[in-house]
């Protein structure tokens, strides 16, 4: 029997799901099958509407060795396993003569653990040992939540957090759910054979794909301890993401609070001196962090020296005593020595490592308004990380719609550990770069507008000239507003001051959850919606809700961001240009992104404002415009307010 082709398999597929195929989705499709087959690296940007996910689940589909996916957003997470993979299959089962299979994977607290649900969680000394559900009010939103996850066990048949409609808050969820640390294992656990992890794993260990995000990627890669099931292909999408994830999972923490908790849970469990010492120890820290003030500690200050070595050597000792202790009035006493064993352990880990010190290190105290201090560690740069675990054993193909920064993929490339394009070496992956465009006609569909004549906006204070510029631009294009701004403080200042000037509507971030506020936007044109991070990377509203998308400044990494900051000195003190490395290229980032949001569609005309004049004036304008999409380009302001009348003249007639 032939094989079949990948342009039969492509078409079946695009036919299946209902699309359109694209010039852009068939070369990314090829270059997907030609690096899986020489098992080689192939960094791929495919814009908005391309239809990527295609793209490369065909060409793995048809590849037949296990492939991995690895997303950064629940979104895709979802798209791909309930709607892209099943009809993908489906249209390819007659042409492969074989039916694929595939299998989400989480983390183990994403799924609900029977053992807490049906035992109770072990509760701190102080709160006692209850029975959740007795003890939470059925009239309160937790006895709510908590009998509905009681209910919702009986029918699940994932255990998946993310199943679960309409959803409950963090402190719900804790009760019945477990981390990695805490679980007693399936042999030693009464619930094993039901559990719904362990289902999830044994699936994907049967799966030719498996989908799971970013962040368990990395735990299987920094932790040794294999959580994936073997694969020979690696496909990372939103792969924009990809290093801040893994620097998250890679970050440590320590708070009086977390460090209390572990006291009360190790105290019944050990003997006297080990739990004194612990807890003399937890408050020798908590006195060092009352007078923490943020920013980064170049070097670990003498006290807070004094008082981790304190905390390691005392969670050592505890760790060591956990193991023989027996108390006949503990009960279900695994369960508490498994979860006390948890706390005392994370503990220990970030007190080593930071009484250690590394210069691949930095350490930072941070101050939250609720949750008071905190010190973190966190890598220096994790692309030796990456290039040693990602790239070894498999072909990885990472995928994006925003990879080509200032012109080439070697900004993003060296984040991952990856030498410039072309490099040959004993010990430097061999990769290539594939730009595969975008269906849109950018210079026809959008304008990029550039407010030159406004001031160079200042670390702090009011930017009145950017109000009086965003008040005149949301009233041309008639409401139909996206607002990316920098931080939190500008988009409700922003937000105040359009509520007080005019009559359209300004929906402000924080002030519902996330996916009301784009329902509510994309449900009326008149309305604006201000915020901040996740807009500049989580809105797909196409049409004509969104024709104007407003940048209030380039989002350069805050100056006084600790590890930023670090990374940015370490560049400039190995000969580099920290700045263009660190800063412009997060800012570039993040700008395409946020530009990304306008033209959704092919349909879909619009202005992205950028009101900043250093896009137009500095010297690294040029590197920042030329990661953005194509859009045809102007500084003159009465030209970016006749556009928007325009757009939003011809879709009230067409509305």
């Amino acid at each position: 029997m032939t094989k079949p082709s990948l342009p039969d398999l492509l078409h079946a597929a695009v036919a299946a799901v209902g699309g359109t195929e694209r010039p852009g989705q068939v070369s990314m499709a090829e270059a997907v099958a030609e690096a899986v087959d020489d098992n080689a690296h192939l960094l791929v940007q495919a814009g908005t509407g391309t239809g990527k996910s295609l793209g490369y689940l065909v060409p793995a589909l048809a590849h037949g060795e296990r492939v991995v996916v690895a997303t950064a957003t629940l979104a895709l997470q979802r798209q791909l396993v309930e709607r892209d993979l099943p009809r993908t299959v489906d249209a390819l089962h007659p042409l492969l003569r074989r039916r694929p299979q595939f299998a989400m994977l989480k983390g183990r607290s994403n799924y609900l653990c029977l053992h807490r649900l049906h035992e109770g969680a072990p509760q701190d000394e102080e709160e006692g040992l209850f029975d959740q559900f007795e003890a939470a009010a059925p009239s309160s939103k937790l006895g709510q939540d908590l009998l509905r996850l009681r209910d919702w066990s009986d029918e699940t048949e994932t255990g998946d957090r993310d199943d679960l409609t309409p959803g409950v808050s963090d402190r719900a969820w804790s009760q019945i759910s477990v981390s990695s640390r805490e679980c007693l294992g399936a042999t030693k656990c009464a619930y094993g054979a039901e559990c719904f992890a362990e289902a999830a794993r044994e699936r994907a260990k049967l799966a030719d794909v498996v989908v799971t995000n970013h962040a368990l990627l990395a735990i299987d890669a920094i932790e040794g301890a294999p959580v994936l099931p073997k694969h020979e292909v690696l496909i990372v999408d939103e792969a924009h993401e990809l290093v801040s994830r893994v620097t998250g999972v890679a970050t440590g923490e320590l708070t009086p609070g977390q460090v209390n908790r572990a006291v009360r849970r190790a105290a019944k469990l050990v003997n006297e001196k080990a739990a004194d010492a612990l807890l003399t120890a937890s408050e020798g820290f908590e006195r060092v962090m009352e007078l923490a003030l943020p920013g980064r500690l170049e070097e670990v200050p003498e006290d807070l020296g004094y008082a981790l070595m304190a905390l390691r050597d005392a969670a050592r000792t505890v760790i060591s005593a956990l193991g023989g202790t027996r108390d006949k009035s503990v009960q279900d006493e695994d369960a508490v020595r498994k979860q006390a064993m948890a706390s005392v352990e994370s503990i220990h880990s970030v007190a080593e490592r930071i009484t250690q010190g590394s210069e691949y290190d930095v350490v930072w105290y941070e101050r939250h308004d609720r949750f008071g201090a905190s010190v973190r560690i966190a890598p220096l740069s994790v692309s030796g990380l990456l290039r040693e675990k990602l790239f070894a054993e498999r072909s990885v193909v990472l995928t994006s719609a925003t990879l080509k920064l200032g012109g080439d993929f070697n900004g993003v490339g060296a984040s991952l550990g990856l030498a410039p394009e072309g490099m040959a070496g004993d010990d430097v992956p061999q990769w290539k770069g594939l730009d595969v465009g975008s269906p849109f006609d950018y210079p026809k569909q959008g304008i990029l507008y550039v407010a030159r004549h406004l001031a160079t906006p200042g670390r702090e204070g009011s930017r009145t000239d950017m109000l009086d510029e965003l008040a005149e631009l949301v009233e041309a294009a008639g409401g139909r507003t996206l607002g990316l701004f920098s931080s939190m403080r500008a988009a409700q200042a922003a937000a105040e001051e359009l509520r007080g000037r005019q009559d359209k509507p300004i929906l402000l971030q924080g002030e519902e959850t996330l996916g009301e506020l784009i329902k509510n936007f994309a449900a009326d044109p008149e309305t604006c919606l201000f915020g901040t991070l996740s807009l500049w990377q989580g809105v797909d509203v196409p049409g004509t809700s969104c024709q104007l998308v407003v940048m209030d400044r380039i989002p350069f990494p805050r100056p006084d961001d600790p590890l930023m900051s670090a990374r940015q000195k370490a560049v400039e003190e190995a000969g580099g240009n920290g700045f263009m490395a660190v800063a412009a290229t997060h800012a570039a980032l993040l700008m395409a992104q946020g530009a990304g949001r306008l033209v959704r569609a092919m349909g879909d005309k619009g202005v992205v404002a950028v009101l900043d004049p250093r896009l137009a004036n500095a010297r690294y304008g040029s590197y920042l415009r030329a990661s953005l999409p194509d859009f045809w380009y102007t500084t003159d302001r009465n030209q970016a307010r006749r556009s928007l009348a325009a757009i939003d003249a011809a879709a009230k007639t067409a509305e």
